[in-house]
C-alpha cells in the first residue's frame, strides 16, 4: 500500500490540525494504522494506533485527551485530529501501515506550532 500524508502546516498554540493519509494500492481495512512523529533532534515516536477489525485505539501519554485517530475504510484514508496544539507537537509526522509482512510509510507532513 502507498499512503501520502497531507494536512500538515503552522498553526498557533491552542489551535487544531487535522491530517489525512490516503491508501492506494490496497484497502487498508486490514491494516493496523498509525501515525508517529519525529522532532528535530529526536527520535521518531508512536502518536496514535488504530487496529483493522475492531477499530480500538491507542494513543501515547503526552497526546491522550486531544488527539483523535480515526479512519474511513470506504475512503481509504485515516485521519489524525490534533487539538489543543503545543509548540512540543512540532514535528514531521509520518502515517504507517501494517498487514502481515507489509509495513509501509508514508513522507511525512510537517506540523509547525508557533505564535
Amino acid at each position: 500500500v502507498q499512503l501520502v500524508e497531507s494536512g500538515g502546516g503552522l498553526v498557533q498554540p491552542g489551535g487544531s490540525l487535522r491530517l489525512s493519509c490516503a491508501a492506494s494500492g490496497s484497502r487498508i481495512s486490514r491494516y493496523v494504522m498509525s501515525w508517529y512523529r519525529q522532532a528535530p533532534g529526536k527520535e521518531r515516536e508512536l502518536v496514535a494506533t488504530i487496529t483493522n477489525a475492531a477499530g480500538t485505539t491507542n494513543y501515547a501519554a503526552s497526546v491522550k485527551g486531544r488527539f483523535i485517530i480515526s479512519r474511513d475504510n470506504d475512503k481509504n484514508t485515516v485521519y489524525l485530529q490534533m487539538n489543543s496544539l503545543e509548540p512540543e507537537d512540532t514535528a514531521v509526522y509520518y502515517c504507517r501501515g501494517r498487514y502481515g509482512v507489509y509495513d509501509s510509510w508514508g513522507q511525512g507532513t510537517q506540523v509547525t506550532v508557533s505564535s
